[in-house]
């Protein structure tokens, strides 16, 4: 109990930029369950099982449209893509985290992969479990402001309009956080170089796939270089 509850009290402090951002992204998707004719109940059971932020947004329209199952798994996997590259990079990281390990892949959403790339657990502090309370306190944070917008949607009319720039101010929060964490900056200018190039090259509806395999051929190249940069 005391290895926990160590490991929670050095994981909180690393969640609050997502749990601002969150409560504000899951309130507005709440608002939009609402606003779509489904109940609190409906917005609790998609943020807890679901729990794939943009796919959500997304599933939205197509629940109302009806359920069509390979639509849904093509679309899913269009849309929440750069998650198998997630999965690669996490490979190494989740190799010892025992029954930890399902619910560690289920929640590794954009937000809980970038902390855990760069947070690391103070000297004596459970890696697996520093990890395990990072990834469920985003959940968790998700998961009350889903709620949140959906019980206020019930009484109040929203404007939703510019909300999802939440998304985009908490990326920027946590690109600088990487910086300032990290001595070597090469992995992030590959980022986002190749995302850039990829960007001019197929435009920004079909950019993100191609910049994820670029910077996975990128860094893979460049892996011995990134190693000693690490060690100096």
């Amino acid at each position: 109990m005391e290895e926990k509850k160590k490991a929670l009290q050095a994981a909180f402090p690393h969640t609050i930029p997502v749990l601002t951002g969150f409560l504000f992204l899951g309130a507005a998707y709440g608002i939009l369950m609402t606003e779509a004719g489904y109940t609190w109940i409906w917005t609790l059971l998609t943020c807890v099982f679901v729990f794939a932020g943009s796919m959500q947004f997304v599933s939205v329209g197509m629940i109302s449209l009806g359920f069509h199952p390979i639509s849904a798994v093509l679309m899913t996997l269009m849309v929440n893509a750069r998650h198998l590259f997630y999965g690669i990079s996490m490979l190494q990281k989740f190799k010892d985290t025992g029954k930890l390990k399902p619910y560690l892949i289920f929640s590794l959403c954009d937000e809980t992969f970038s902390l855990l790339c760069t947070a690391q657990p103070p000297a004596g502090v459970s890696s697996k479990w520093f990890m395990f309370f990072i990834a469920i306190l985003d959940h968790l944070y998700w998961i009350i402001g889903g709620l949140m917008g959906s019980v206020l949607g019930s009484f109040v009319t929203f404007n939703t309009k510019g909300i999802d720039f939440v998304l985009t101010a908490l990326f920027i929060v946590l690109f600088i956080n990487q910086w300032k964490a990290t001595k070597n900056h090469l992995p992030v200018l590959i980022g986002v170089g190749a995302s850039l190039l990829c960007l001019i090259c197929f435009g920004p509806s079909n950019f993100l796939i191609p910049a994820m395999i670029l910077i996975l051929i990128l860094v893979t190249l460049l892996k011995k270089p990134l190693e000693k940069e690490e060690l100096l």
